[in-house]
């Protein structure tokens, strides 16, 4: 009956508007700080006026971000209710927060987007990087998670319609070393996200769940999805997947289920063969393949996503945009680049400082700071474009009347509506086969994938670019561009809201 309960509440409230374009899924209409104010974080220091903790620490708050760089945290940042993260504000190479975990407990309407979080060694013994005990209607967008001393990232409890889309949920540390838990009735989607080197719980599942065109590689022998084993009721739809065996991986992709558990499966790909080429093959629906869960043959009514793609589409597209991509640092570049090996590289770890990750909180470039003559978070270059004033603090303003309001508009326009600002050129070959023994055996095609990847990324600066080979990116119009030459000629209008831009190479 909860679930019936929870899938009406959707459906009554679908004619709001988006948490932001793009967000998909149970949490898609979370709302945010969208009716309080603006906070505007000014600085890296774990407290106090202008700091991200602090900006987080009331409720209905949107927050942007004056600076970039990494945020060294003692103690666990807890955000209270209504507020809204644009992680994507920051200049230079994003944000990220370090040495300790977050929690969403209570976190009712959340919006997260663009931000790195990531634990490591020094935070609390046996806390999640994020947790979520309850709460309501959240989304985390393009956020990338790592080294957990507990989970990783995970939901417990009385919590309802969350979304987790774009994201890498990685490198739990040992000897722990988990994805995380996504186990409540209140139901959470899990939409093209990559779990990479967890030893287990990738993710381990139980309650209401949509599980759609994920990227799962090198779990350990604590399995990769687990179907929850326990006398409560599961129904998930497990659909368009890819399983890549890596280094680290002794089990089969799916362990545990019961007769408990109810799942929907469709053309999930599995490579278990580590031999450094994607040659996956398509699982059949047997109840053998998925850890012995009950294999129903309807889908679940859940919100999916509006473009479901294949899964050897998805793993394209999750390599070429998961995470904080907008710029991605050195620790998600490593973990994409080894499920680029097919299984050849990619390890468990107990110590994020120690080789081969070799983290250094000091590595993210912070930036310029933009010119913001009223100081509102939004850029004067920007409000020009957007037709807002840059002489007056409007960024809690709704120009457009489409809703969002103008800090949110400009947020948006810096990564799209699908979010991922890098691209990725695979070749792709699939042929036809008759038989192939694998562990789980079910075959009906192979694809196989040989191909490097190419990545560009965009940077929106009024300022000169520097440093060499590296592509750069201006204002729309060119406002404040002081050179150098070379710069591709602008579009010959500018949208309100998604700007062009120039290419420097």
């Amino acid at each position: 009956m909860k679930t019936v309960i929870m899938l009406a509440a959707l459906t009554g409230s679908a004619m709001a508007i988006p948490a932001f374009p793009g967000a998909e899924g149970m949490g898609a209409q979370a709302t945010g700080g969208r009716a309080g104010t603006h906070y505007l974080v000014t600085n890296l220091n774990d407290s106090g006026s202008g700091s991200l903790r602090d900006a987080v620490s009331k409720t209905d708050r949107i927050v942007s971000f004056a600076v970039g760089g990494t945020i060294v945290i003692d103690s666990r940042i807890v955000v209270s209710a209504r507020v809204t993260i644009l992680g994507q504000t920051a200049p230079g190479d994003g944000i990220a927060t370090y040495g300790n975990g977050w929690s969403f407990s209570n976190a009712h309407q959340s919006i997260v987007r663009y931000i790195r979080i990531r634990m490591g060694k020094g935070g609390d013994s046996g806390k999640d990087a994020i947790t979520i005990a309850d709460g309501d209607t959240m989304i985390f967008d393009h956020v990338s998670v790592t080294w957990g001393r507990d989970e990783t990232f995970s939901i417990n409890g009385a919590a309802n319609n969350i979304t987790i889309q774009n994201s890498i949920i990685g490198q739990g540390l040992e000897t722990h070393s988990c994805g995380g838990l996504m186990q409540t009735d209140g139901g959470i989607s899990l939409f093209r996200n990559l779990y990479i080197d967890n030893k287990t719980r990738n993710p381990k599942v139980k309650g209401i769940n949509d599980f759609t065109n994920n990227v799962v590689y090198n779990w350990g022998g604590g399995g990769g999805y687990i179907a929850g084993d326990s006398d409560g009721q599961s129904r998930a739809n497990i659909i368009n997947n890819y399983f890549i065996s890596g280094p680290s991986t002794s089990v089969t992709a799916f362990t545990r289920g019961n007769a408990n558990f109810q799942g929907y499966v469709k053309d999930n790909y599995y490579d278990p063969n580590q031999n450094g080429v994607l040659d996956g093959t398509i699982l059949g629906p047997a109840s053998s393949n998925y850890g012995g869960m009950v294999i129903v043959t309807s889908k679940f009514d859940y919100p999916a996503p509006a473009n479901i793609m294949s899964a050897p589409d998805a793993l394209t597209y999750v390599l070429a945009n998961v995470g904080c991509s907008k710029v991605r640092d050195a620790t998600d570049k490593r973990l994409v680049q080894e499920v680029q090996s097919w299984g050849k590289s990619g390890q468990l770890i107990s110590d994020e400082t120690a080789s081969p990750m070799s983290y250094s909180s000091g590595a993210l470039n912070g930036g310029t700071k933009w010119v913001d003559t009223d100081g509102d978070g939004i850029p004067d270059a920007a409000e020009i474009a957007m037709g807002t004033d840059p002489n007056v603090a409007d960024s809690m303003q709704d120009k457009n009347g489409n809703g969002y309001k103008n800090i949110e508009d400009w947020a948006n326009s810096l990564v799209g509506s699908t979010g991922g600002t890098t691209t990725t050129t695979t070749k792709t070959t699939t042929t036809t086969t008759t038989s192939k023994t694998t562990t789980p055996a079910t075959t009906t095609s192979k694809t196989t994938t040989t191909s490097t990847t190419t990545t560009t990324s965009k940077m929106i600066t009024t300022a000169a670019p520097t440093g060499s080979l590296q592509t750069q990116w201006g204002q729309c119009g060119g406002t404040g561009w002081t050179g150098p030459t070379g710069c591709a000629t602008p579009a010959t209008t500018c949208s309100s809201i998604n700007p062009y831009y120039y290419q420097c190479l």
